[in-house]
């Protein structure tokens, strides 16, 4: 085992696989080569400042785009290579490779080209591949097309570089920065350029875009760069030129975005006067595992045909703290877009409402059993069930709910169930679980059985499998079947009693939905007035009451058995959840996305109408103890329940842990890589 990291080097987003993108719309004026070049290269220097890897500029920016016939001019084109030259010596002291936008002559050709710069050098040049022709645009009239343009070389100065539309870039010395550039008009095309080169190994693509503005384009623009990140699973960078450019006969607003996977990094200003630089860091890591875990991703790579030449290049990360400029769910199954939150919470909760349906119907329509608690888990799936009678048209008497008090209920949670099922109008009963639990803890002699105060995990399952066993039973008694209540995050972390307990059911409605997904649907039924107010009354109350799995007794003047006070908090399990289970990603990493996500309750967003009394934070400290717990729990100690899992319906994108669906793992593995990969990549706390 290696040594632990440095401070820094954990802090340092390099160390992770991350690499900080930014797109920049420079002041720029028609024709004004100089005055283009000195915006350029002040960009590149705020770019700089703020530690960024790759700066994208807009098309023809050092000419300016909207030029027409200014394009075939002696003099303006020897000045834009004598400002290339300048830009290209300045750069030496600059970090961020530099994607300018340039006209180019080559072989009696004009070429609307890429210039890809690093460190001082022309790493290559890459000319637009499809040329726009109609309407407003007249590019064939003055550039040729760089579609055919491969294995070659330009001369610029002294030195002879890469010269095509066949160059991937990538960095020696940071581990998943492979890029390649495309300009405008490229990703317009059926196929873009860029999606052959995502097939041979680019995980940044980029577009220097000069783009005129009109009614509507914006979306146009933010749908291909979604759509292209996410069906070339990569990241999307795009540039396009903003005021400045000749209003002759179109406008421009300078819209630059950054996409990961089809998720929306960053955006700049639009319409702005100002310079804007767009910055987002881009995990490299989480593309290519993405890679590897599709399938036919690979099997679209071997389709491909097309051959890239690779151009390597040392980088030289600074390996430090710069913080991290990208935007990260605390709660990564909860929605968080505004504009589909009712859709999103309409579409989790229906997904329920219909397996738990179709369930029902395929076993003839007898009588759903399911054992009320008062806790969160049991109350959503009791008003998943109500929503099944709606939708049937049956009365909710077709429910069959119980509360079955044990040697720890509490009188709170306890008339919560029973306000609960009176509320929804199902049919309701009581069965006191404790004499039979009394008479199996005697007859297994027991030490509770002989007045000691030993509540160990038998005396716990006695009164969990208990509670079960009445359940099945009664199923067989009303011709019915049982509703199992169990939900994602106990699975994940085996917090369930295995067999005869609540890891059993006959049909798992909360197994595809975490806890912190589960507490925001419920207030969605709220907010939306799914159920009347005396049953909204009632759901605010089970709310606002703390996780406990009530099976040990306390003192007079003690807490509640509390759930997260053994394991944690589910709001940090459910985060570990999503980044592991559904990215693969290591727990050092996840740390690190966790402090970013968590150490400050002030900073960043919290879901939509999330109640400011429930925000909470956690240091380092505690997001490292909490994840060796996870990892332990997820990987050496819960799968055997697991992989018995009974049926029920994957929600969220997340995933869900059905040995039939997202997640295959053997019950007999170690966590010990896991763990020593996680205390390896943590600096001392």
């Amino acid at each position: 085992m290696t040594d632990r990291l440095s401070p820094e080097s954990f802090y340092a987003l390099h160390r992770h696989g991350f690499v900080r993108v930014g797109t920049s719309t420079p002041r720029v004026r028609t024709a004004d080569v100089a005055y283009n070049r000195d915006a350029i290269l002040e960009e590149a220097k705020r770019a700089h400042a703020a530690r960024v890897d790759l700066l994208v500029f807009p098309e023809l920016c050092l000419s300016s785009y909207a030029l027409d016939d200014l394009h075939m001019q002696t003099a303006l084109l020897g000045a834009v290579e004598d400002a290339l030259d300048r830009i290209v010596r300045e750069s030496s002291d600059l970090d961020p490779v530099l994607l300018v936008g340039a006209p180019m002559r080559q072989g009696g050709k004009l070429y609307n080209c890429a210039i890809v710069i690093s460190r001082g050098r022309v790493l290559g040049v890459v000319p637009k591949s499809y040329l726009p022709n109609y309407r407003e645009y007249y590019e064939k009239r003055w550039f040729a097309h760089g579609r055919n343009v491969r294995g070659r070389t330009m001369r610029l100065g002294d030195t002879d570089v890469p010269f095509g539309s066949d160059l991937i870039f990538e960095a020696s010395d940071l581990p998943g920065f492979v890029l390649h550039v495309e300009i405008c008009e490229d990703y317009w095309a059926a196929i873009p350029p860029s999606s052959e080169a995502a097939l041979h190994g680019a995980t940044i693509l980029a577009n220097l875009s000069a783009s005129n503005i009109t009614i509507g384009k914006s979306d146009e623009r933010h749908m291909l760069c979604r759509s292209q990140s996410a069906r070339a699973m990569a990241a999307y960078a795009y540039s396009a030129a903003g005021p400045g450019e000749s209003t002759t006969d179109l406008a421009w607003d300078g819209q630059g975005a950054i996409y990961e996977l089809g998720d929306l990094m960053a955006e700049s200003e639009r319409f702005s006067l100002d310079p804007q630089l767009c910055l987002a860091d881009i995990d490299t890591q989480r593309i290519l595992n993405e890679r590897m875990r599709t399938g036919t991703y690979s099997d679209s790579a071997e389709m491909s045909h097309r051959e890239f030449r690779r151009i390597p290049f040392d980088h030289r990360p600074h390996f430090q703290d710069a913080g991290l400029i990208r935007p990260i769910r605390r709660y990564p199954y909860v929605p968080n877009r505004r504009s589909h939150l009712d859709q999103d919470c309409y579409e989790a909760f229906n997904i329920q409402v219909e397996g738990l349906r179709r369930r029902f119907e395929a076993t003839g329509g007898g009588r759903m059993i399911i054992g009320v608690s008062g806790g969160l888990d049991s109350t959503h799936a009791l008003i998943v069930a109500a929503k099944v009678c709606d939708k049937l048209g049956l009365p909710r008497t077709t429910i069959l709910g119980y509360t079955m008090p044990g040697f720890a209920t509490g009188d709170e949670t306890k008339g919560n169930a029973w306000k609960l099922m009176q509320a929804l109008g199902i049919e309701a009963a009581e069965i006191d679980i404790r004499p039979a639990a009394e008479q199996m803890l005697t007859d297994m002699g027991h030490p509770f059985a002989g007045g000691e105060p030993v509540y160990d995990v038998t005396f716990e399952n006695v009164q969990a499998g208990l509670r079960t066993d009445y359940l099945f039973r009664l199923a067989n008694q009303n011709g019915g079947f049982v509703i199992g209540t169990g939900d994602l995050s106990e699975l994940a972390l085996g917090w369930c009693t295995y067999g005869v307990g609540d890891q059993m059911s006959h049909y798992a409605v909360n197994s595809g939905v975490p806890k912190t997904l589960i507490q925001y649907l419920v207030r969605w039924t709220m907010q939306t007035d799914q159920f009347d107010a005396t049953t909204v009354e009632v759901l605010e109350a089970i709310l606002g009451t703390r996780i406990s799995p009530e099976l040990v007794p306390q003192g007079e003047e003690e807490e509640l058995q509390s759930t997260e006070d053994m394991i944690g908090p589910y709001d940090l399990h459910d985060f570990f959840l999503f980044h592991i289970m559904r990215y693969g990603l290591a727990p050092s990493k996840v740390a690190f996305l966790a402090w970013h996500a968590w150490h400050d309750a002030g900073q960043g967003s919290w879901p939509i109408d999330f109640p400011a009394t429930a925000k909470r934070e956690y240091d380092l400290a505690e997001i490292a103890k909490w994840l060796e717990v996870f990892l332990h729990r997820f990987f050496a100690f819960s799968q055997f329940k697991r992989s018995a899992l009974p049926n029920g319906p994957k929600v969220s994108p997340g995933g869900a842990l059905s040995p039939r669906g997202d997640w295959r793992a053997p019950s007999d593995a170690v966590a010990g890589p896991w763990i020593d990969e996680l205390k390896r990549g943590l600096p001392p706390i």
